[in-house]
C-alpha cells in the first residue's frame, strides 16, 4: 500500500494576517483604499451623524464606502451578500479592518446619501484631472436603459389604473359569494376557505393601494410641444416604460458623458423617460457647471471642445439649443446614414426590427398595382384635387412628411369611391368602402413651395461633412466601452433602488468605480 502524508481535520492553527499586506499596490482595492484615505474628503458624511456625545458609535463613512465600492466592482449590490463577504473574504476584512457592518446599515448607506456620493463622484473626477487623465477635447454622450425596481403590471394611466382598481373590486366580491357559499357546506373544506381569505386579503391589499395612488398622486405627462398622459407606476412612479432592444421595460436611462483621452466619465445622470430629447441640455448644463465649479475650465464650450451624440438625441430644439450657446456638437438625425455614399449599397440589417423585413419585401413586391397619385388632377394654388373619375375628392390637410417637405392630403369620401366604377383599379382594398367606418381613396402631393431652413439642416450640414463624419466616427468608441464595462464585467443590468434621486445616486456610484479603475491603470493612485 503506497504511504501518503498524514492529515487530520480535528486541530487548531494560528494564522497571522496583516490586513495592510493584503492591499497590495497595481489592484483594484489599494486603489480604493488609496484614495479614501489620502485623496478623497469624507467630512461631507458627518453632518448626517448626531452622536458626538451621546449615542452609538457608528461606522466609518471610509469603512463602508471601500466596502461598497470593491463590492459594486465585483457586481455584488445586495447588502445581505456584502455583508457575508465581510465576514468570509479576506479583501473584504482587510478594507473593513475585520469589521462586519450590518446589511440595513450598508443599504441605508447607499441609500441615503445620494448629494454625498455626488459630491464624491466630482473629487474623483478632480483627481482624474490633476493626473493628466482628462482630454477635454471631445465628450460622447449617450444613454443606457436598465429596469428599475418596479414591475411594468402596475404601470397605466389613471383611466386605466382605476379600470383595474375596479376590476379588482369585482373579483373580491367574486371570492366573498364563494367563501359565503363554502362557509354554508354542512362539510367544510377548511383549506378552500383560507386560500379564500387569502385571496381577499392579497387583492383588497392591490386595490387600496391603487386607491391611495389615485388619490395623492396626479397624472404624469409627457415631453414634447404637446404634452399628454403617459402611464404612471404605483410603485415608483418616477420610472417609465422605455422600448429597448430587449422589448420594452419599466425602468431608468442612465445618461452618461464620457470624455475622450481615457474614457473618464464626466457627468452621470439618471432619468425616467424613454425619449432622450430633453436630456440632452440638463447634461451639458451639468458638465458645465461641475468642471466650472472644481476649477477644470471656467467655460468649457468656449474652448472648442466637441459633444457628440447619437441620433435619440436629435431634435430641432436641441439643434436649436447647440446653435445658440454656439456649442460644437455633432448630433446626427436619423437619416445621415442614408445620405452617406458609402452605405448606399449597404443591404445588411441587423437588430429584431429588420428580420421581417425580407418577408415585407416579398409580400410589396406581388402586392396589388393600383392607379398611382400622377393620375390625379392637382392644383396647388386653390387645394384641389380631381380623381380620374372626375370627382373632387375632399382636403384633409397638410403636413410635413419625414423629409420636412410640406405635402397637401386629400381622402375620397366612401359615397364617392363606393359606387365609383374604377374603385377596383383605384383601391388596394376596395371592400374597405363598403364598411361604415372605411375610408376612400388617400393620396397627397408635395407642395411646390419650400419650408425655410432649420436649425436642424444647420446640423445636418456639420454632419454630413468629412470633418464631421471624421469627429462623429469616435462617438461609439468612446461611450459604449464604458456602457460594456458597466454592463458586463461590473453586471449591472437592474437599479435595485426606487426613486429618481436614489437611482442617479447608484448610476454615479458604477460611473465612479469606472473612473477609479482608469486612475488604477492609468494614474499614479495604484503606484
Amino acid at each position: 500500500m503506497p504511504k501518503f502524508k498524514p492529515y487530520s481535520y480535528d486541530q487548531s492553527s494560528m494564522v497571522v494576517i496583516n490586513y495592510q499586506d493584503q492591499l497590495q499596490p497595481g489592484t483594484f482595492e489599494y486603489a480604493i483604499h488609496h484614495l479614501i484615505e489620502h485623496k478623497l474628503d469624507l467630512s461631507i458624511f458627518f453632518p448626517n451623524y448626531n452622536n458626538d456625545s451621546t449615542g452609538r458609535p457608528a461606522y466609518d463613512p471610509a469603512i463602508l464606502l471601500k466596502i461598497v465600492l470593491f463590492a459594486y466592482s465585483k457586481g455584488i449590490t445586495s447588502s445581505r451578500e456584502i455583508q457575508w463577504c465581510c465576514e468570509t473574504n479576506i479583501i473584504y476584512k482587510a478594507l473593513s479592518c475585520d469589521t462586519v457592518p450590518h446589511f440595513t446599515t450598508i443599504a441605508n448607506f447607499v441609500s441615503s446619501h445620494a448629494d454625498e456620493i455626488e459630491a464624491l463622484f466630482e473629487q474623483v473626477l478632480l483627481v482624474c484631472h490633476e493626473q493628466g487623465l482628462l482630454g477635454n477635447e471631445l465628450f460622447a454622450i449617450d444613454g443606457c436603459k436598465m429596469s428599475s425596481n418596479a414591475a411594468k403590471e402596475h404601470s397605466g394611466t389613471f383611466k386605466e389604473l382605476n379600470e383595474k382598481q375596479q376590476k379588482l373590486r369585482r373579483q373580491i366580491q367574486y371570492h366573498l359569494k364563494e367563501h359565503e357559499r363554502l362557509d354554508k357546506q354542512e362539510s367544510k373544506n377548511e383549506e378552500r376557505i383560507k386560500r379564500t381569505e387569502q385571496a381577499i386579503a392579497t387583492l383588497d391589499k392591490a386595490a387600496d393601494k391603487i386607491d391611495r395612488f389615485l388619490k395623492t398622486q396626479s397624472p404624469r405627462m409627457g415631453q414634447g410641444k404637446r404634452p399628454k398622459e403617459v402611464k404612471s407606476n404605483i410603485t415608483d412612479n418616477e420610472s417609465g416604460k422605455m422600448t429597448t432592444s430587449k422589448g420594452t421595460i419599466q425602468g431608468f436611462n442612465g445618461v452618461a458623458a464620457v470624455d475622450k483621452k481615457h474614457q473618464i466619465v464626466v457627468d452621470a445622470q439618471a432619468f425616467g423617460e424613454g425619449q432622450e430629447h430633453h436630456t440632452l441640455a440638463p447634461v451639458l448644463e451639468s458638465i458645465e457647471a461641475r468642471l466650472k465649479r472644481l476649477g477644470i475650465s471656467k467655460n468649457i464650450y468656449a474652448t472648442g471642445t466637441v459633444v457628440t451624440a447619437d441620433t435619440g438625441f436629435a431634435n430641432e430644439k436641441n439643434m436649436h439649443y447647440l446653435h445658440e450657446r454656439n456649442i460644437n456638437a455633432y448630433v446626427p438625425d436619423n437619416r445621415f446614414r442614408s445620405r452617406d455614399p458609402k452605405f448606399a449599397n449597404q443591404k445588411i440589417k441587423y437588430g429584431k426590427r429588420h428580420q421581417n423585413e425580407k418577408t415585407k419585401a416579398e409580400k410589396s413586391h406581388h402586392s396589388k398595382t393600383v392607379i398611382s397619385a400622377s393620375e390625379f388632377s392637382f392644383d396647388p394654388v386653390n387645394l384641389i384635387c380631381v380623381c380620374p373619375a372626375g370627382e373632387t375628392i375632399s382636403y384633409r390637410g397638410t403636413r410635413d412628411d419625414s423629409y420636412g417637405n410640406p405635402k397637401a392630403m386629400f381622402e375620397g369620401r366612401l359615397m364617392q369611391c363606393r359606387h365609383c366604377e374604377l374603385k377596383h383599379q383605384c383601391m388596394k382594398n376596395p371592400d374597405s368602402a363598403n364598411h361604415r367606418k372605411g375610408s376612400g381613396r388617400q393620396v397627397s402631393f408635395i407642395l411646390e413651395h419650400k419650408r425655410q431652413p432649420n436649425y436642424t439642416d444647420w446640423m445636418k450640414h456639420r454632419v454630413d461633412s468629412d470633418q464631421g463624419k471624421l469627429i462623429y466616427s469616435h462617438r461609439m468608441s468612446v461611450v459604449e466601452p464604458v456602457f460594456g464595462n458597466i454592463g458586463t464585467n461590473k453586471k449591472l443590468n437592474r437599479f435595485s433602488l426606487r426613486g429618481k434621486r436614489k437611482v442617479q445616486s447608484q448610476w454615479q456610484l458604477f460611473c465612479m468605480i469606472h473612473n477609479i479603475e482608469k486612475l488604477a491603470n492609468y494614474g499614479a493612485v495604484a503606484a
